[in-house]
């Protein structure tokens, strides 16, 4: 998840550095659902959820096996924006906002 987390944040927010990314991860949460063999291949999937917070938003993940189609996991962060100067929470910024909408799901639709 936290590869996933990174890449994903990373095109979104037009950043080269992850230490300048300016969140926090409230929370992180994985749910194991098969077992996965030795060698497997895994595709890796992660989107926003809807609602966005002000400060705030939550990234879902899904990981299946390539071979069997089977999901295997899924997990959920909570990401606060973060001014780091100010010692306090941000406002999503509008860039982050703009990618994220229109691609958020629902956490309760199946898949996620």
């Amino acid at each position: 998840m936290e590869t996933l987390r990174c890449e994903y944040y990373l095109g979104v927010s037009h950043a080269d550095d992850p230490r300048g990314l300016g969140i926090i991860i409230a929370e992180a949460t994985c749910r194991y659902l098969a077992p996965v063999p030795y060698h497997a291949e895994l595709l890796g999937e992660v989107a926003p959820a809807r609602p966005l917070g002000r400060t705030s938003f939550s990234l879902l993940y899904r990981f299946t096996d390539v071979a069997s189609g089977t999901v295997t996991a899924r997990g959920r962060t909570v990401v606060v924006s973060f001014d780091y100067a100010a010692g306090g929470k941000a406002p999503i910024p509008t860039p982050v906002r703009s990618a994220f909408e229109p691609v958020a799901v629902d956490p309760s639709s199946e898949g996620w």
